[in-house]
């Protein structure tokens, strides 16, 4: 007979049924098992730690807002994390919200045929649903060009990086799935540095640290995320140095990614930032508006949400730091308006978003940026529109010029118009010059930022 708890979980997956697409519901929540319900916590198992931290990510809210739905307020979530067929990780003690669940090796380290590798690759995450734009051009264009010759390119390694959730996971899934497709032979893995990290340990205690540098070594791809995550645990590093080098040597393919490039990467060993720098060193920025109009746009089909313009507008220029925020805002809008039974409308659309993202009091206009800009640097406004080719009035209409392409919708001809009166080239010209001053000024990029801050503010 079915437990009590478990018939309850039940309402929960048909709550969550009518607040999320078909595709999701079967990729991400029908995997999904009760283990316990004791003392207002339910346990629930996943299939992998992978998909443990999406779930955290992208849909704690809606297991919340269900469970609560379900079982009552003030219900906890704990997680079971699968390790392998033959081996499950115990309960979390505390709720999900706070605490993450022990790990052991996934990876039994046995040399298995490409077919049989279980490459960690999440099948949603294609080159299909990962929209190109200005903030992303150079890191997809290599990251296609490696699927299609894998360590035949000289971007080898590819080491990507940018800030949180501006999609670095999502291409290395990408470039993977995009790999294996076209060489079905090859050995692919994706893994995070902090579970290689813990494999590493793992093997170490178990006296098969053997085994783990044969597996890794024998793979034809190896595609790790978040490798900061190694900055100062020596003993790691220096069984990735041996990876590295031996899949380099062998012309395998290596792609990394990082929140920072490898001239920021205090902690890490020389010789290892060395060969981080070897291939190409690509950075995804912040979308901006026309990237963000199509990553909205898409999920709104892939979720079947209804959005009316006006919701729409005010997500675009609301929530801009990243691809991860536009996923959360419409799917906790989409949660709370089938759980509280309520249109999505824009005062739901301003209670929701602005528990995610800091809402500006303003719309960001080009007059706005010039104003901001200019304040900043203590000049009159008048001045930008002139021609003086004076250091500091040439810096802001640059400046301005950028957060004029990065913040709105307009053309870079109308940039070029209400700043200075320039051609579209010119202001082509001082984008691609802030961006590289950014590139390699760690100052320079503070001082964009702090003005982005004042311009948001």
């Amino acid at each position: 007979m079915q437990s009590d708890y478990q018939s309850l979980w039940g309402q929960c997956l048909a709550v969550i049924k009518g607040v999320v697409s078909e595709a999701t519901y079967d990729t991400w929540f029908r995997p999904i098992k009760p283990v316990s319900y004791k003392d207002k916590n339910i346990t629930i198992q996943v299939p992998s730690q992978f998909f443990y931290e999406y779930l955290e990510e992208k849909y704690i809210q809606i297991l919340q807002m269900s469970l609560e739905r379900v079982f009552g307020m003030g219900t906890s979530l704990s997680y079971s994390v699968v390790v392998d067929s033959n081996r499950e990780l115990p309960p979390a003690a505390a709720p999900a919200k706070d605490t993450a669940p022990e790990r052991t090796s996934m990876t039994p380290f046995t040399l298995v045929a490409p077919s049989e590798l279980d490459s960690q690759l999440v099948s949603k995450y294609t080159f299909d649903n990962f929209f190109e734009g200005e903030c992303n051009m150079l890191a997809r264009s290599a990251g296609l060009s490696i699927a299609d010759k894998p360590g035949k390119t000289s971007f080898n390694p590819l080491f990507v990086y940018g800030d949180s959730g501006v999609g670095k996971t999502h291409l290395c899934h990408a470039i993977g799935l995009r790999t294996r497709e076209n060489h079905p032979d090859k050995r692919v893995l994706y893994v995070s540095s902090h579970l290689f990290r813990l494999q590493f340990t793992d093997a170490s205690l178990k006296n098969k640290l053997n085994d783990f540098l044969t597996f890794y070594q024998s793979l034809d791809m190896l595609i790790m995320d978040d490798i900061q995550e190694l900055i100062g645990m020596d003993k790691t590093q220096h069984a990735f140095f041996q990876i590295f080098n031996n899949l380099h040597q062998l012309g395998k393919q290596i792609v990394l990614t990082s929140d920072k490039p490898p001239v920021e990467m205090q902690g890490m060993e020389a010789r290892l930032i060395t060969r981080l720098k070897w291939g190409l060193n690509a950075k995804i920025e912040k979308p901006d508006i026309a990237l963000r109009k199509k990553i909205l746009s898409h999920l709104i089909d892939t979720e079947d949400i209804a959005v009316d313009k006006e919701v729409y507008d005010y997500i675009i220029n609301n929530v801009t730091e990243n691809v991860r925020d536009i996923e959360g805002a419409l799917i906790s809008l989409s949660a709370t308006s089938h759980i509280s039974n309520r249109k999505i409308d824009m005062a739901l659309a301003q209670k929701v978003i602005g528990q995610i993202v800091a809402i500006g009091n303003h719309h960001i206009t080009i007059d706005k940026i010039i104003k901001t800009v200019c304040a900043y640097f203590k000049l009159d406004e008048s001045l930008i529109h002139t021609k003086s080719r004076k250091r500091e009035i040439v810096l802001a209409r640059q400046i301005s010029m950028y957060l004029a392409k990065h913040h709105t919708d307009c053309s870079l001809a109308h940039i070029g118009m209400k700043i200075g009166g320039k051609d579209h080239a010119t202001v082509l010209y001082a984008i691609q010059a802030i961006k590289d001053q950014m590139e390699t000024s760690k100052q320079f990029r503070t001082m964009i930022e702090e003005i982005d801050r004042k311009l948001k503010g």
